[in-house]
């Protein structure tokens, strides 16, 4: 897990003037970095953008690409859409959270280096079953494929 660095997320609010007009864009860079948003950098926001902590909660919730949650370094996203589902991509799912420790429960790996995140679709159901890595597609996923896949991105760290 990335340590917490004000001085990263100055240098972003910097570069939006403290606009709290630019707020959702504040944001979207504060996640790049962490891929979530802490709650000390959400109330550091605040602070610098004269906003009070509810609102930025207020957008963190209504947009569903904002986290409020800390994530892996790989976010496995599993596609359950009718093409992926109808292509057994439960199996490719089960096979992930068996190759990777977590479950239901347990959002973030040990290691720290996977989440896994069920989506109704990812817009790829002619590559079905698909699962999304942080912004890469692999189509056609089997267990198999999905065991390698873990242990590529493992060796990769």
């Amino acid at each position: 897990m990335q340590q917490l660095d004000l001085k990263v997320i100055d240098e972003i609010l910097e570069r939006y003037n403290n606009d709290r007009a630019q707020i959702i864009a504040i944001m979207q860079d504060v996640q790049d970095i962490y891929r979530y948003l802490p709650q000390a950098a959400l109330e550091h926001i605040a602070e610098k953008t004269g906003m009070s902590e509810s609102d930025l909660y207020g957008v963190a919730t209504f947009y569903g690409n904002f986290s409020l949650d800390a994530k892996g370094k790989y976010i496995l996203k599993v596609c359950r859409g009718t093409a992926c589902h109808v292509r057994k991509s439960g199996d490719v799912l089960n096979t992930l959270l068996e190759a990777t420790g977590l479950s239901e429960k347990k959002s973030i790996s040990d290691d720290g280096l996977f989440s896994i995140e069920i989506v109704s679709c990812l817009g790829a159901c002619g590559l079905s079953p698909v699962v999304m890595v942080n912004d890469t597609v692999h189509a056609a996923m089997t267990p198999e494929k999905a065991k390698d896949l873990v242990a590529d991105l493992r060796a990769e760290g």
